[in-house]
């Protein structure tokens, strides 16, 4: 594990003038090129990059939509049994093992690029496909670390006409309709504190957290190019608790419980209360912490100042599966969502408290759960009172994976663009530092440096990329 004194000395990119600059760009789509698609029997080629599990179904999601051919499919791990029901499914779509080669060999044959691949490789699949003048819909955490972030808000903003979508679907679903049209009516107003939880066991917690040193290596599955999965991360020996989900255990390679279940519970109250980046990130409690992966329970309070004329606010964040928040009286019985869709090899269970949110403003308490459950006043009397008052709530024209489609053919805007996500990842970025070093963060939210601790300042990058894959980091 590379030591602090090292990273400081190699890792401070931010500090030593990191910036866009680098990869070979194309000329954007043009509406010229929309409207080509459009000719095309109103269809959009697409890429997928990342296959098996959570990427075949999205994949799948896409193909109902009627509105994408998919035309390319790149995984790392091509041979192996989780990815055969999708090659099966488009045995017309060409066949890559590496989106680098993709892009070589048919770039000009593709229009959009979906990326559901483990959250460490976000980065690179997303600013090629941008400096190509390719769409790029990418599934939540949007990035890994807060200038990855930064560096792809950063692109999207110079490539206007390509259209980014990062894949929280609730966010084209009831709850973001319904958050907005109550914040517009006055209904959420006054916010000044909200609880954030999910509360179910996850896969690290069964493991020992006596840990010293990173698992030993193993043999690498014939099938798997381990080499292009670790993308730009410093290479590690290949270990069966690195693939399929178990990547998202380790901070090298995900995000853990926060970047996995936070878009999916935090993104309205996100983007409605104009939050931003907080000034102050503080674990409160960290069971079973370790320099490698996740605690097996975290509450991290994250305060945000006044904006305009809201309140200054704080989000206190809770995970692990006796690491239950109070609730508020009238709270009422906590039961499993149908909103919240299946996820390959996991399913929700029964909780003391399933994964959401309760929102305390100055005259009203609200409850919510996750992706596109809406909320509820409480206690229910008062939701009587209030029904009358309440606004009319628009249903939603497309649902997140028609709503990037038709976005790239030019007919509506996406509701998770990384200009609007991309501060919500880099939220996610710093509750995970403070995870990771178990400390404060100080944060100055004009300069975007950490301003109390120079480590982990320099953990905003955190490491070099690996040789051979720092153009990614460069201006596009």
């Amino acid at each position: 594990m590379i030591t602090r004194r090292a990273f400081l000395r190699t890792g401070g990119l931010a500090t030593a003038g990191l910036a866009l600059g680098g990869l070979n760009a194309v000329k954007s789509m043009t509406a010229a090129d929309a409207a080509k698609i459009k000719g095309a029997n109103r269809k959009v080629n697409l890429a997928c990059v990342g296959i098996g599990n959570r990427g075949a179904d999205v994949i799948k999601e896409f193909d109902k939509t009627g509105l994408a051919n998919i035309v390319a499919l790149c995984d790392v791990d091509l041979g192996a049994p989780h990815t055969q029901a999708i090659l099966n499914q488009f045995p017309g779509a060409k066949q890559f093992k590496d989106f680098r080669l993709m892009f070589d060999k048919m770039g000009n044959e593709i229009d959009a690029v979906v990326a559901a691949i483990p959250d460490h490789a976000h980065f690179p699949v997303c600013m090629l496909s941008i400096a190509l003048g390719k769409h790029i819909y990418v599934e939540k955490p949007m990035a890994r670390t807060f200038y990855e972030a930064e560096l792809m808000i950063e692109a999207a903003k110079q490539h206007k006409k390509v259209v980014t979508q990062v894949g929280n679907q609730g966010h084209s679903e009831a709850n973001y309709f319904q958050f907005k049209a109550w914040k517009e009516a006055g209904i959420i107003k006054d916010v000044t504190q909200v609880t954030a939880h999910m509360n179910s066991e996850r896969r690290w917690h069964s493991w020992d957290a006596n840990i010293y040193k990173y698992p030993e290596a193993e043999p690498i599955p014939p099938t798997l190019d381990w080499d292009t999965w670790l993308s730009a991360i410093p290479y590690h020996e290949y270990n069966k608790k690195y693939h399929y989900g178990d990547w998202r255990c380790w901070y090298d390679f995900g995000m853990g419980a926060l970047g996995d279940w936070g878009a999916h519970i935090l993104d309205t109250i996100h983007e409605f209360l104009e939050l931003g980046l907080p000034y102050e990130v503080n674990p409160l409690k960290l069971e079973a912490h370790n320099d490698y992966f996740y605690p097996k329970a975290s509450t991290i309070l994250f305060r945000f100042p006044k904006r305009k004329n809201m309140p200054a606010l704080d989000i206190t964040w809770y995970d692990g599966v006796h690491n239950i928040p109070a609730v508020p009286e009238g709270y009422g019985v906590s039961e499993i969502d149908p909103n919240v869709p299946p996820v390959a090899g996991w399913t929700l269970q029964p909780a003391k408290l399933n994964p959401g949110k309760i929102i305390y403003s100055k005259d009203l308490i609200f409850k919510g759960s996750s992706h596109g459950s809406t909320l509820s006043i409480i206690p229910e009397e008062k939701a009587k009172a209030m029904k009358s008052k309440l606004p009319e709530v628009p249903k939603s024209p497309s649902n997140h994976f028609a709503n990037f489609l038709l976005a790239c053919l030019g007919e509506e805007k996406t509701r998770s663009p990384f200009e609007i996500h991309g501060p919500l990842s880099q939220v996610f970025s710093l509750g995970v530092m403070a995870q990771r070093l178990n400390t404060k963060i100080e944060f100055d939210r004009n300069t975007k440096q950490v301003t109390n601790n120079a480590f982990a300042n320099a953990m905003l990058t955190q490491q070099p990329p690996r040789k051979g894959w720092e153009d990614y980091y460069k201006k596009i």
